[in-house]
């Protein structure tokens, strides 16, 4: 069966490890905080559990994402793997500013997870894991809310404040 694999930056669990099993991933990819997993890490995940079926790969659009993933998908292609990637960006917090291939990909992966996930284990192709987690993708909207600020490690302080009983939405 096709491998379903996603990941990111540490910092917003239970993403991406809370999203392995039955029927959703078969591996996550984790990084430091809010830090992209290096090429190397998405590789070896890759090679941990893609069988002869292949892998598809369900990425964010952040750049360190894109390019991390990317290059390991390139090198398990290299090796042989059958190997696709899917990007979600479905944040439309600015969507009348931002253009769609510009959003960040943010809770709505988690729908993508599924979809793909379902399709694997059902015994779908690559091809179809792959075009029907792309039309989910296609088809999301999301919009994050914070009830308070992170405090990002290497910052040391939190990036933003927030008065008593306020949230921040569209962040």
């Amino acid at each position: 069966r096709v491998a379903v694999l996603s990941g990111g930056g540490s910092g917003h669990e239970p993403a991406h490890a809370g999203y392995v099993g039955t029927g959703m991933l078969h591996a996550a990819v984790a990084g430091d905080v809010f830090t992209s997993p290096s090429a190397d890490a998405v590789l070896a995940a890759i090679r941990a559990v893609a069988g002869t079926a292949g892998a598809l790969l369900i990425v964010k659009n952040y750049t360190g994402d894109r390019l991390n993933f990317g290059l390991a998908a390139e090198l398990a292609r290299a090796e042989g793997i059958p190997t696709e990637v899917v990007v979600v960006a479905d944040d439309v917090a600015l969507r009348d500013t931002v253009e769609p291939e510009r959003r960040r990909g943010i809770a709505g992966v988690v729908l993508v997870h599924k979809v793909a996930g379902a399709a694997a284990a059902a015994g779908a192709s690559l091809a179809e894991v792959a075009r029907e987690a792309t039309e989910a993708a296609a088809q999301l909207g999301s919009m994050g809310v914070a009830l308070g600020p992170c405090t990002v490690p290497a910052a040391g302080r939190p990036g933003f404040t927030l008065g008593e009983g306020e949230v921040e939405l569209g962040l």
